[in-house]
């Protein structure tokens, strides 16, 4: 679409919201700012812009006779697409993008897209790093926390673009076409946004929509429900596995990473070599591989990144040791699935904060996957009794209620012994008591250093 001259409603006023307006604005659209929230002012998001382009913003309502001249809005990820404002703008005929379809159609060059449950962003992370010491002009961008939209305008034709992409930014695209996409795996997650598995499934799925014969798309075949997508997709299907040797894809094979592609066999690095622990990072840095070797970058290459890649923030992060107890921050485990991550990470006896906003997710096999290693659960937020609840049915009775995050960690410091670790992984979102899961890991280091 043509951009010049048009009216678009951009819909939120976050980082991705401003990074909109801002994209719109230098491709001499009239972009308008609309946020629910009316406890925001007109000045703060304006302030927030670039600030050289006509906008306009409106908060709380948005006037019919705006909607009804609008050619196009782009939503926010975190705006959903079943709310009644966004339900009008359909019954309009008003064309609906998200920011990635946005930055899709300003930006060049090659895109490496990656979704899944768990392990995006280390993922995300780890291939930008591998093309970043590959060539000059890449961009990692999305759900990792850099707006793709504010990228955008900065590409060219050589420049290749590293995105992680979430499923609420999945459910807007229409022509948003990677040249090699990726899906990680896929566990109950943000039901309370898709109300069904089988939505939230249909939505990850979508990263595949527009790529072609010529394209490649990375799954995990230990994943029933990825291995089963693959076997009629467009684009050619390359399956990582850590636990079995593939006939055609990547796997381990004693101990090392081994890519068997077009019937050659290419090794790559033993995963002792890897700075990230867990066979969960395993799979995560085979992903990585894969989709860096496709799109061009030489063994010797990935080899030599990978094995100086550092694990990402906030993922199964060691924090510091006191009084000879290892405090880890995995404050991105915002579900059980990635939670079950964490705890099966830890090599030595475990006190584990847990707890936060309830998705709607069940906590029975994140409890199982204990393995004898958790000491003392200390449990926090508007989940605490449910997931306490369920332990009890489960036979683990080692829980403590703590008001807030604070009283949990000095909690865990009074109970733990030499050569415990404190793992802050809370199976749930960081919602009610924190902005985000980064402000909840930062503010764990903090109590952890002012212990």
């Amino acid at each position: 679409m043509e951009l010049k001259g048009k009216k678009v409603l951009v819909f939120g006023s976050g980082i991705s919201g401003i990074g909109a307006a801002d994209l719109l604005g230098r491709e001499g659209a009239l972009p308008i700012i609309f946020d629910g929230n009316d406890k925001l002012s007109e000045k703060d998001i304006l302030h927030k812009t670039r600030g050289d382009y006509p906008l306009e913003v409106y908060i709380g309502e948005l006037p019919k006779e705006v909607q009804s001249s609008l050619d196009l809005a782009v939503l926010s990820p975190g705006v959903p697409t079943d709310i009644p404002q966004v339900k009008r703008l359909y019954e309009l005929g008003i064309s609906v993008w998200g920011e990635v379809e946005l930055a899709y159609q300003v930006g060049k060059g090659t895109v490496l897209a990656i979704t899944g449950t768990n392990g995006k962003t280390t993922t995300t992370a780890l291939l930008g790093k591998i093309m970043a010491d590959h060539q000059d002009s890449v961009f990692v961008v999305g759900n990792i926390g850099n707006a793709y939209t504010s990228a955008a305008s900065q590409m060219k034709e050589e420049s290749v673009t590293v995105a992680e992409i979430s499923s609420f930014q999945l459910e807007t695209i229409e022509t948003f076409a990677p040249h090699v996409s990726a899906i990680l795996n896929i566990t109950e997650d943000h039901l309370n946004r898709h109300h069904t598995m089988e939505e939230y499934i249909r939505v990850k799925e979508l990263i595949t929509k527009n790529q072609g014969c010529d394209d490649y798309c990375i799954l995990n075949y230990e994943d029933e429900i990825l291995r089963k997508f693959g076997e009629n997709l467009t684009p050619r299907v390359i399956y990582f596995s850590s636990v079995r040797e593939l006939d055609e894809g990547i796997f381990l094979r004693d101990g090392r990473i081994i890519l068997r592609l077009d019937k050659k066999e290419i090794p790559f690095m033993k995963t002792q070599q890897l700075r990230i622990l867990g066979r969960h990072n395993h799979e995560n840095a085979m992903a990585a591989i894969a989709m860096a070797y496709v799109a061009g970058v030489s063994a010797e290459e990935i080899c030599r990144s990978v094995c100086n890649f550092q694990a990402v923030e906030h993922r199964i992060e060691f924090v510091e040791e006191k009084d000879g107890v290892a405090y880890y921050n995995d404050s991105k485990g915002t579900n059980p699935d990635a939670a079950i991550k964490g705890i099966q990470a830890m090599d030595r006896p475990t006190l584990l904060i847990g707890g936060g906003f309830d998705k709607g997710s069940e906590y029975d096999e994140w409890i199982q996957s204990f393995d004898g290693k958790v000491r003392y659960l200390v449990l926090i937020g508007q989940t605490r009794e449910k997931i306490q609840e369920a332990a009890n049915r489960l036979g683990f009775h080692d829980c403590i209620l703590a008001e807030n995050l604070e009283e949990a960690v000095k909690i865990c410091a009074k109970k733990a012994n030499p050569g415990d670790a404190v793992l802050l992984s809370p199976a749930c979102a960081s919602w009610g008591q924190f902005d985000n899961y980064e402000q909840r890991g930062n503010m764990f280091k903090e109590y952890v250093h002012s212990l």
